[in-house]
């Protein structure tokens, strides 16, 4: 090997080296300063908190007919907007 390719490659070398200790810096600044949780009954449960009611509660009756407005009203401006969009361009 040449002198100006063992060069090149400590040069990448160094540079792989340099990249992966900064790397490994940044994933293990942020846990070393990460606090432990103590107490198991104070760790976190997937959202963090319990939940006001059951999985399967049903939503009250009332609801139902203003989701279907607004379900219309949503598919009324689906259809219009193209419309629109040509309208305001031929006119």
């Amino acid at each position: 090997m040449t002198r100006g390719i063992r060069m090149e490659l400590l040069t990448l070398l160094i540079v792989l080296l340099l990249s992966l200790g900064a790397g490994l810096l940044v994933q293990w600044l942020p846990m070393r300063h990460q606090p432990i949780a103590t107490y198991p009954q104070r760790a976190p449960f997937l959202g963090g908190g319990t939940p006001d009611s059951h999985a399967w509660s049903r939503y009250h009756v009332r609801y139902y007919p203003m989701t279907l407005l607004l379900i219309a009203f949503e598919m009324e401006m689906m259809f219009m907007y193209p419309w629109a969009v040509v309208f305001v361009e031929r006119a």
